[in-house]
């Protein structure tokens, strides 16, 4: 199985207004492979988003190593991992951050406006149609994000994280702002989405219930990644 994501050794600190070192992670070590999914639970404040965000190169850790794809990413400049995060990687947080003006298949093709791969910009209305079918909002392509539910608009975030085929899928507590329903239909999604379009997942959420349906769980306590 190839390897998509490795961690050694990563910590994060920040420096406190009194000058004293906070740490947040130490010495983190993780390996997912192609299709894998994992759950990340713990206390609010253990760091599990910022775990999520050097994951997704979106923070830089203060010390060790972070690979993607068999690449040292950390060794990488400031636009080189903005390459990385478009290409490799697909986002989902809690709020949706669709943009209010935009239709659901306008907001879904945002993130192919910076690629550089002219044959991907050019199948991808066609994929982000087929995917906005296959999520069930075929019928909601010309709605407005204001025109949705909370659910709907989850999906459509789905959807967009999907849009440039990333090898990897990052979801912070992508349940948190749904009632119960609507967030057991986004996770039974996420789940055959993993499986069907074989994109590693990782999902930072306190939802127990989403946890137990992913492949493998792991508990971030005092900095630490600890198997569950």
């Amino acid at each position: 199985m190839a390897e998509v994501v490795k961690l050694k050794g990563v910590g994060k600190s920040y420096a406190t207004a009194g000058g004293q070192q906070l740490s947040i992670l130490s010495g983190v070590d993780l390996e997912l492979g192609a299709g894998e999914s994992l759950a990340i639970i713990g206390p609010s404040g253990s760091g599990k988003t910022t775990l999520l965000n050097i994951i997704g190169t979106l923070d830089r850790p203060s010390h060790g190593e972070v690979w993607l794809n068999g690449r040292d990413i950390t060794t990488l400049d400031d636009l080189a991992l903005a390459g990385v995060r478009n290409r490799e990687i697909g986002f989902i947080f809690q709020a949706h951050h669709l943009l209010p003006q935009c239709s659901v298949l306008e907001n879904v093709l945002v993130p192919t406006l910076a690629s550089e791969d002219q044959a991907l910009r050019k199948s991808a209305p066609e994929r982000a149609r087929s995917l906005l079918d296959r999520v069930g909002l075929a019928p909601r392509l010309d709605h407005r994000p204001g025109q949705l539910s909370g659910g709907e608009r989850q999906r459509v975030a789905v959807v967009r994280a999907l849009i440039n085929r990333p090898k990897l899928l990052l979801a912070d507590e992508p349940t948190g702002a749904l009632d119960h329903a609507s967030a057991q239909n986004l996770a039974q999604l996420l789940t055959e989405l993993n499986r069907e379009e074989q994109v590693t997942l990782v999902v930072v959420t306190h939802s127990l219930e989403l946890a137990r349906m992913l492949k493998s769980r792991k508990r971030l306590e005092s900095g630490r990644l600890l198997q569950v």
